[in-house]
């Protein structure tokens, strides 16, 4: 298959101040063993890799935005509105400018409350590190701190490329029984997304990186902590750049890496990543010759609702996610960030990537990115079709049938809307 790279160039828009720009690595290695999270519960052993908070910000004069990205599998909504609100009371920092992912690597600590894990999984009934997970939430907010007084003069360029990393993990038997596994004949988003920053005399600030992939290079034998495919991705990228380079998953849901649950990083080709993903982005970064400095950047937020799956017992700490009414329902955050003529929206979950690239291919801008595992997690969320053919996905989501459908027609008709 012949790849491509292709890049759009902002320019044009009315300047509202002096775009700026910086980025914050902030090392959350834990030093003590921790449960890892992503299988069953386990112990780590040791480190093999170092992980991060990787933070990057920017500033139009009027908007202030922060992205984040961390090495963690999965943290529970409740988390980060408590993070949001120390970043709002502490900075003045609105929630919808604050989006916290992470890269879903499976070999990363448990931090936070275990409530939403035993409502959907069934499992994490031991007490979760309040010591560490305090850590890592300090961390993060003078993370920001730091990003906020680093801010300088920057330009922007965003572009879309193509990796072959990942497949479809849902594998149909005879029977027509889906299982965990690989597919190669089922969906897959291949799009990689691709922002740049650099200061104006061309020197490089930061690098975001949007893939969707599960973090599962490594499986659950595997007992030391690990960024895995994507901390493998932007060590690499950062070596080769000089800045800190930010991984953010995409519609993920039912996507694996083409090497999966491997016992270790050398069974597991972890390194052959930087040739499929790694390798392509630095590709794609020489194509980007002009930067724009003429930036406007816009965030919205809509509130979608839909049914949620009978007889789920909802875990009180999510009750503001909730709506109890005679058909019991999930109330799903998703969030907008406009950059020009690229439009990049977010929710907490594990999104089938049929419904990402149908809202993609409605959307009437250039660009179009979906960020997943943003600002919490609350499961699932597989198309119509995976409800019916069943599987781990559908089995364990708080979701049902509709879900699908609300969420194209809601995030469609507010992007149209713009």
């Amino acid at each position: 298959m012949k790849q491509f790279v292709a890049f759009l160039l902002i320019g044009g828009f009315p300047v509202l101040g002096a775009f700026r720009a910086s980025a914050v690595k902030v090392d959350i290695t834990p030093k003590t063993p921790q449960w890892l999270m992503g299988y069953g519960p386990r112990t780590s052993t040791g480190v093999h890799d170092p992980i991060f908070h990787r933070i990057l910000a920017m500033d139009d004069g009027q908007t202030q935005f922060y992205l984040i990205s961390s090495d963690l599998c999965l943290f529970s909504p409740g988390l980060y509105d408590e993070v949001a609100e120390r970043l709002h009371k502490d900075l003045g920092i609105d929630s919808r400018n604050v989006w916290w992912s992470v890269t879903h690597s499976h070999s990363t600590p448990e931090i936070g409350p275990r409530g939403i894990y035993k409502a959907l999984l069934g499992r994490s009934d031991h007490e979760w590190d309040h010591a560490y997970t305090a850590s890592v939430t300090d961390g993060l907010i003078d993370g920001v701190k730091q990003a906020r007084a680093k801010l300088e003069a920057a330009r922007i360029g965003i572009g879309a490329g193509v990796s072959m990393a990942n497949i479809n993990r849902r594998a149909k038997d005879v029977d027509g029984s889906v299982s965990l596994g690989l597919n190669p004949e089922g969906p897959v988003d291949r799009q990689l997304g691709i922002i740049r920053l650099d200061r104006p005399d061309g020197s490089p600030i930061a690098v975001a990186v949007n893939y969707a992939m599960h973090g599962t290079v490594l499986g659950p034998s595997n007992l030391e902590i690990s960024g895995d495919a994507p901390g493998a991705v932007t060590a690499y990228l950062e070596q080769k750049l000089g800045v800190p380079v930010l991984y953010v998953n995409g519609a993920a849901g039912n996507l694996a890496p083409i090497y999966s649950v491997y016992p270790d990083p050398a069974s597991g080709h972890l390194s052959q990543f930087n040739v499929l993903i790694s390798d392509r982005v630095l590709t794609a970064l020489r194509s980007f010759n002009d930067m724009s400095t003429a930036i406007t950047l816009w965030t919205g937020e809509k509130v979608i609702e839909t049914p949620r799956k009978a007889g789920l017992v909802w875990p009180e700490e999510l009750s503001a996610f909730a709506h109890e009414g005679e058909v019991p329902m999930v109330r799903l955050p998703v969030r907008f960030l406009k950059i020009g003529d690229t439009l990049i929206w977010s929710a907490p979950i594990e999104l089938f990537c049929e419904i990402e690239i149908a809202i993609r291919n409605r959307s009437r801008f250039t660009h179009t990115f979906y960020f997943g595992y943003t600002s919490g997690w609350l499961g699932y969320l597989p198309t119509k079709e995976g409800f019916q053919e069943g599987g781990y996905e559908p089995k364990t989501s708080p979701f049902t049938e509709q879900a699908e459908r609300d969420l194209v027609e809601g995030v469609t008709t507010y992007i149209q809307g713009l």
